[in-house]
Formats: C-alpha cells, sequence, structure tokens
C-alpha cells in the first residue's frame, strides 16, 4: 500500500501489448500472375498502402474466425439444439 502512495503519474505497462510485439518471423510466399493482378487492383482501388499489414491483417482474420468456429465445447451442435 505505501508503494502506491510514493508513486506519482502514469505507471508503464509491463510487457509488450499485442499492437507493440516485436514481428520477428519471416514467412514467404509465391503467387501467379492471375493472383497477383488481383490482389493488385484490389489494394489500389480501397487506397491500402500498406502491403504486409493488410496481408497480416487479412490471414489472422481468417485464421481467427476458423479457430473460433472450431473451438472445442462439451457437447455437439445437435446436443445443444434439443
Amino acid at each position: 500500500m505505501k508503494e502506491k502512495q510514493l508513486r506519482k503519474g502514469r505507471q508503464k505497462k509491463k510487457g509488450l501489448s499485442k499492437n507493440d510485439a516485436k514481428r520477428e518471423h519471416r514467412i514467404a510466399f509465391m503467387l501467379n500472375d492471375t493472383e497477383y493482378n488481383a490482389i493488385e487492383r484490389y489494394l489500389h482501388k480501397y487506397k491500402i498502402t500498406n502491403k504486409s499489414n493488410w496481408y497480416r491483417t487479412t490471414i489472422l482474420a481468417h485464421i481467427w474466425k476458423i479457430m473460433e468456429e472450431d473451438y472445442p465445447t462439451l457437447f455437439n451442435e445437435n446436443e445443444m439444439r434439443r
């Protein structure tokens, strides 16, 4: 309790938040001409300038959606609907 009374101002966060986490792992993949042109048209149409952020958020959004759907439950879907 004494320690809290002596400190003034804002406290520093411990650790890194999700957005501040250092990215250390590189992933590379290849596209054919049709796939590349489709992505380039999309990025140009919606004025997306940060490609790496767009790839990251698009891929992870899909992965998180699938993981949420496949989340283990105690009962089957059919048993819960009865």
